[in-house]
Formats: structure tokens, C-alpha cells, sequence
């Protein structure tokens, strides 16, 4: 491979915006974010880097989309590099290049492209070049790529490269986003396409050579096929001619070359050539599977706006109006039509099983059995397609990605109400009203969980799906969902399904913090110098993801969860467990002294210190606690709060002069209630001794005078 810098690439001049210290990833790679490479990222964008250890200069940095997640499975998988693709080297934060300062994203480092991409020159290829230059160097990175259980999803003219005429191409990199993010829907089979673009998961390596293919004939042509068409028309155009057909048209193709794409395009993926064959494209022409052209009716069938011919682009029809789908399923438009115009009375009476199933879907909501009964009326019609929820088309290992970006979007983030955004994958959002929160992205895709639609969709296509599998994960997914507190939600599932999405909470004031190592440090570097009283460190958003991160690496410590569901708010984390919390991963992940973030839990945890009763202990309490503060080790701070021998002694005290006031009072409250009974009883006394005392007197005096 040609090392150096894309031809397209344009350096602007002029010093970095952000000093270099705070620009390296890995510790060793220089993003340089005053030199973008224009056309070099695939879609996103990328900037020129320097390796300081070893001097390369022949590396990019691809910017993750802020509130996506960089594709975790790809980039552990290709730490040995493969030839002829751009593969990853290093990942990690970095500032955002045109943010607020401080605002910072993940960057993903690769190897640059040799040149220019092919959509800079767009012209017709001769056959030779396709197969010498194109089929076959791609297809030899597909092997191998498909041998480590990894996919590409990411093949287009504009994200493969050439370091010159002659040379063999390069794929380009697609670890920033997730797969096939930003395929056009030309390029992907219709059961991809009509996903939302956050939401179409790895795929297979099959689906590459689908994109391979769709490649090939736009070099055959000089131009992408079905420029004309929006999304949602390539894909009805695809289900009802076949992707052959509808891609190729009246385009003279070379022999060779037409019965290559026949294959390579086929409606099955299981009937897709492997890579290994494509490296033969004679034998691979050879064994090329000879496929059932589907059921075309004479009278289309019309769902709502749209009028259908085939099995397919009906549970493509119903799943875009998921309204007149329905209405047409319940009142045997749908089976008539099947049974009559189509000529399939098999599919006829599986359909007629899954509308029996709606009576047994459980929860009592009629929306939930309405949207259950479309995911199994879609997957009955067309065994390839995607989980088709009202308003929600994913793959099921898209779900996480979906989450992710519809709470990027805004729409409707953590229940916030807001409006969504338009669904471009062309299936979903053409009805929505057999779901209630049709309104918000990510209520569509919470309903899909809470109602363990992949669980329904893998029954109804137990052909090309694991049941039993599918049913686990839906349960855990749910599981999640309804863990309480803080720790757990919507929050929970979405950190849980994307193991390198930077966690969301504000508290971080923009820094991409995707693994728990590095989330001490960055707290402690965006507290104040002063830390005001009331909200700590940790929010429901950091909870949620401190929990996911623990679960998925197995690492033992707090169940950050257990603490938080014991407070009442549900949203807030109590000072305690914030500090038990931080206390553990500093322990773990870093030792030295966290200042700014032990001042900040000291603040928080101020008001504790008046639940000490003795004024001078008090004191005493609240002068350690700064002072291990300033130490900047939490540990401390948490067993100074929770001494439970201190706390003890604090009590007794506390009881012991309780005691003595309660026998105070008491003595003073007798004497005030008995003083009338003591004065009534002296006076009585009084009269009686006065009288003793008279009779006393009168008998001396009468003694003195009978004595004379």
C-alpha cells in the first residue's frame, strides 16, 4: 500500500487551535484537527496524524459522531492489520474539532487512504480493471475479514480509495460509525435499506458482497443506479423487480461481468457468492445459484397510498403504514389476495396462524398485541426482513446503535417529549398509530423492548433465526429496562448495549468517557475550585453507565444500582453511595490524590455532618473531612462518615444527656404541679402547731398559778 496522504487532501495553514499536549490519543498519536483530510473519512470527518514514536505520518482520525458509538467488535478484531483496508490502530478522546472548549468526542486512528477516492473521477471501468483491480483485492480483505467474524458495511465509491490508475483499490474505514450508517439505500438489499440508518447492525459478510456488487456496476456505468429515486422508491422498486433488475435496468453489461452481479445481488443472501469464490470470478460465474423468481400477482394490492404485486413489498407496505396493514390483515383483503391473485395458499395459512396468535399476546394492551401481530404478519410475508415495530425498523443487533442515536437526536431524549426526527430508512414512518409513542424515537424503541418483539419476530422466521436465543435477549434487554433507580431504565440499556458510548451526563461537561478507567480523572477535572452544596458527581446518567460498564467487564466492586433504588427520588444518587462509589474505582483504576473531586464529594456531604449531636465532635468531623478532601483520597472521607464507633459513641452521648434533661424536666415539672398541695398542707400544720403551742402556754400559765 502507497503510504502518505490522500491527493484530495488540502492542509490549511495557520497554527492548531488547541495546544498539542491535549490533542494525543493513545499517548502517542498527534491529531492534527487544523489539517482535515477532506474526502478521506467515509462520511465523517478526518484529520491528519503523526505516530511520535515511530514517525509515521500515513494515519487519519476519524471523529465518532458525538452520542454514537465507535464499533467495539471491529476494533478488537483488527489489531493485526490487513491489506488492502484501512485498518484501526488506536482509539480515544480527543477534543471536538469546532466545539466549546473542553467539548471533547472519541477519535478513532487508522491508516489513510493512498488516494483519492472513487467517486473524485467518476468514469465508466473496462471489465478487465473491475475484476483485476476492484473484485478481487476486495474480495481477498472480505475472506479475511469474514474469518475473524467481522463485517465491512461500509462499501461505496466514495470510501474506497486507489493510489493510482492501475492499482489495486483500498477499502476504506468503517469503525467511527455504526454499520452501514451511511450506506444509500442503492447500495444495501431491501432488508437492510428499510432500517433506520442507526439501526442496521453488523449484517453479514453476505451484505458485503451485496455492496461489492452494487459497486461494481456503478464502475460499469460510470453513474449510481437509481440516482432518481429517493429511498424509500429504490427499495419498492428493489422488492418488486428483484435488485438485478431494478439496479441494472437497460445498462449493457459484459457478459461476465452481468452474470457475476446476478449472483452477487441475489435476494438471499445464502445465495450470494462467498469472497473465497469471488477471488475465481470464472468459477465463481460457474456456480452461480439458480434462484425462484418470486410470485408476481396479475391484480396488485393496494395498502394505504401504495399498490404491491409481491410477498415482500407487501410486509414492506404493511410496515411502512402500519395502519391499513393491519385494517387489510383483519379483514381478509390480505388473505383473499393471497389465496386468489397470488396463487400462495401456503403462505396463506401461515399468515392465518400468526393472526390466531393475536389473542394470546400477553400484557392486555391492544396497541402492544397490534404492533406484535405487524412484526409477525412482516416476518411471516418476507422471512428476510428486519423487526419491523410501528415506527421502528432495526435489526436486532442495531437495537443499541438506534437507542443511541435517537437520543442523540434530541427526540424525545429520557422521555423528554420532544418531537422526533425523520425516519430515513423508508419503512417506518409512513403510520404509526397502532403505537402510542409514536411521538418519540426512543419510547418506539423502548415499546420494542418492553414487548420482547425480537422474541416475536425470531417465531415467526424460525428458519433463519435462533428462537431460543432471541427470547434471552429480549428477556435481558427487558430486565434491564425495569431495573429501579438511577442505575437502571432506558439509560441502563443503552450504555449496556454500547460498550464504547461516552457516557451522557452533563456533570462530564462534554468529555467523551466511554470505559470506567478513565471516568475519576475526568470528574475531578471538570470540578469547580469551589464546589457549591446540593447535586455530586454522579447523576442518574453516570450511575446507569458505571453500571453497565461493571457488568460487561465482570469486575468485581459496588453494585452502584443496589445503593440508589434505597433512595426514594428514583433520578437523584444519595452522598454516601456517590462517595462509596467513586471510592471503589479510585482504588481500582486510580490512586493518586482526586482533589477537585473529593472537594466536590466533601460538599455534597456537608449536611451529613449535622447529623452529629456533640458540637465539638461535630467540628471535629467536618475539619477531618476537609482536610482528607485536600488529600484528595475519598476512601478516607467515606469511613470518616460511616465510623460506626464514632457514630456509636455520638449516640450515646446523645442518649445519656437525653436521659438527664428527661429526668430534669421531670423533677422541675413535679415541683411546679405540687407547690398548691405543699402550701395548703403548711398552713394545716401551721394552725395545728399555733394551737399546740396556745394550749401549751394556757397550761404553763395555769401551772405557774395553782403554784402560787
Amino acid at each position: 500500500m502507497a503510504s502518505g496522504l490522500p491527493q484530495s487532501v488540502s492542509a490549511p495553514p495557520g497554527p492548531p487551535a488547541i495546544p498539542a499536549a491535549e490533542l494525543l490519543i493513545a499517548g502517542a498519536f498527534a491529531v492534527d484537527l487544523a489539517r482535515p483530510l477532506a474526502g478521506a473519512g467515509g462520511g465523517v470527518p478526518a484529520f491528519a496524524v503523526a505516530d511520535r514514536r515511530s514517525g509515521r505520518r500515513d494515519l487519519m482520525a476519524l471523529a465518532v459522531p458525538p452520542g454514537l458509538p465507535a464499533r467495539a467488535r471491529a476494533l478488537i478484531g483488527l489489531v493485526t492489520p490487513i491489506d488492502g483496508l484501512l485498518t484501526p490502530v488506536a482509539h480515544g478522546p480527543g477534543p471536538l474539532a469546532g466545539g466549546h472548549p473542553g467539548e471533547r468526542t472519541s477519535y478513532v486512528v487508522c491508516t489513510a487512504p493512498p488516494g483519492p477516492s472513487l467517486a473524485a473521477a467518476p468514469t465508466a471501468w473496462p471489465e478487465g480493471a473491475l475484476l483485476d483491480h476492484v473484485l478481487r483485492p476486495v474480495a481477498r480483505v472480505l475472506q479475511v475479514l469474514g474469518e475473524r467474524g467481522l463485517t465491512h458495511r461500509a462499501i461505496r465509491p466514495d470510501n474506497v480509495f486507489r493510489a493510482a490508475p492501475g492499482q489495486p483499490v483500498v477499502l476504506g474505514a468503517a469503525w467511527a460509525t455504526p454499520p452501514a450508517l451511511h450506506q444509500p439505500a442503492a447500495n444495501e438489499p431491501p432488508y437492510v435499506a428499510m432500517c433506520l440508518p442507526a439501526g442496521r447492525g453488523d449484517g453479514s459478510i453476505a451484505d458485503d458482497i451485496y455492496a461489492l456488487g452494487v459497486l461494481l456496476l456503478t464502475l460499469s456505468a460510470g453513474a449510481p443506479p437509481l440516482a432518481g429515486l429517493d429511498p424509500a422508491g429504490v427499495i419498492r422498486r428493489k422488492l418488486e423487480l428483484g435488485s438485478f433488475e431494478a439496479l441494472a435496468g437497460e445498462t449493457r453489461l459484459p457478459a461476465l461481468l452481468a452474470d457475476l452481479l446476478r449472483g452477487m445481488l441475489a435476494e438471499d443472501p445464502e445465495h450470494r457468492p462467498p469472497p473465497a469464490l469471488l477471488a475465481d470470478p470464472a468459477a465463481a460465474r460457474a456456480r452461480r445459484v439458480a434462484a425462484r423468481p418470486p410470485r408476481r400477482a396479475q391484480h396488485p394490492l393496494r395498502v394505504g397510498p401504495i399498490g404491491v404485486s409481491g410477498a415482500r413489498a407487501l410486509a414492506h407496505a404493511i410496515a411502512g403504514a402500519p395502519e391499513a396493514g393491519l385494517r387489510a390483515l383483519r379483514t381478509g383483503a390480505v388473505d383473499l389476495w393471497l389465496r386468489r391473485d397470488l396463487g400462495d395458499t401456503t403462505l396463506s395459512m401461515r399468515l392465518e396462524e400468526t393472526l390466531r396468535l393475536r389473542a394470546t399476546d400477553r400484557g392486555g394492551e391492544d396497541s402492544r398485541a397490534e404492533a406484535l401481530l405487524l412484526v409477525r404478519a412482516v416476518a411471516t410475508l418476507d422471512p428476510l426482513a428486519p423487526v419491523c415495530w410501528p415506527g421502528a425498523t432495526v435489526w436486532p443487533d442495531g437495537l443499541g446503535t438506534a437507542l443511541a442515536a435517537a437520543q442523540g437526536e434530541g427526540a424525545g431524549r429520557l422521555h423528554s417529549g420532544a418531537e422526533p426526527a425523520a425516519n430515513q430508512g423508508g419503512a417506518a414512518n409512513q403510520g404509526g398509530a397502532a403505537d402510542p409513542a409514536a411521538a418519540d424515537p426512543v419510547r418506539r424503541l423502548v415499546s420494542l423492548v418492553q414487548a420482547e418483539a425480537i422474541a416475536a419476530w425470531a417465531d415467526a422466521r424460525t428458519a433463519r433465526a435462533d428462537p431460543l436465543a432471541h427470547r434471552a435477549e429480549a428477556r435481558q434487554w427487558r430486565a434491564w429496562l425495569q431495573i429501579q433507580g438511577p442505575a437502571g431504565g432506558v439509560r441502563r440499556l443503552v450504555y449496556a448495549l454500547n460498550p464504547l458510548l461516552p457516557c451522557a451526563s452533563p456533570r462530564l461537561a462534554g468529555r467523551a468517557v466511554a470505559v470506567l478507567a478513565t471516568l475519576p480523572a475526568a470528574l475531578n477535572a471538570v470540578a469547580s475550585p469551589t464546589p457549591p452544596a446540593g447535586d455530586g458527581p454522579i447523576d442518574a446518567d453516570t450511575m446507569a453507565f458505571i453500571a453497565a460498564r461493571q457488568e460487561a467487564g465482570g469486575s468485581p466492586g459496588t453494585d452502584p444500582g443496589a445503593g440508589a433504588e434505597r433512595d426514594p427520588t428514583q433520578g437523584s444518587v444519595p452522598p454516601l453511595v456517590q462517595m462509596e462509589v467513586l471510592a471503589r474505582l479510585q482504588a481500582r483504576f486510580h490512586p493518586a490524590p482526586l482533589p477537585g473531586l473529593a472537594r466536590w464529594l466533601a460538599a455534597v456531604a456537608q449536611p451529613l455532618t449535622a447529623d452529629w449531636h456533640n458540637n465539638g465532635r461535630r467540628a471535629e468531623v467536618v475539619a477531618q473531612l476537609t482536610a482528607a478532601a485536600e488529600a484528595g483520597l475519598i476512601a478516607p472521607m467515606l469511613a470518616l462518615l460511616r465510623d460506626p464507633s464514632r457514630r456509636l459513641d455520638d449516640e450515646r452521648g446523645f442518649l445519656a444527656a437525653r436521659l438527664d434533661v428527661t429526668r430534669i424536666d421531670a423533677a422541675l415539672a413535679a415541683v411546679e404541679t405540687g407547690g398548691p398541695d405543699r402550701a395548703a398542707l403548711a398552713r394545716q400544720w401551721g394552725q395545728e402547731l399555733a394551737a399546740g403551742l396556745g394550749i401549751a402556754a394556757l397550761a404553763a400559765v395555769l401551772g405557774m398559778a395553782a403554784l402560787g
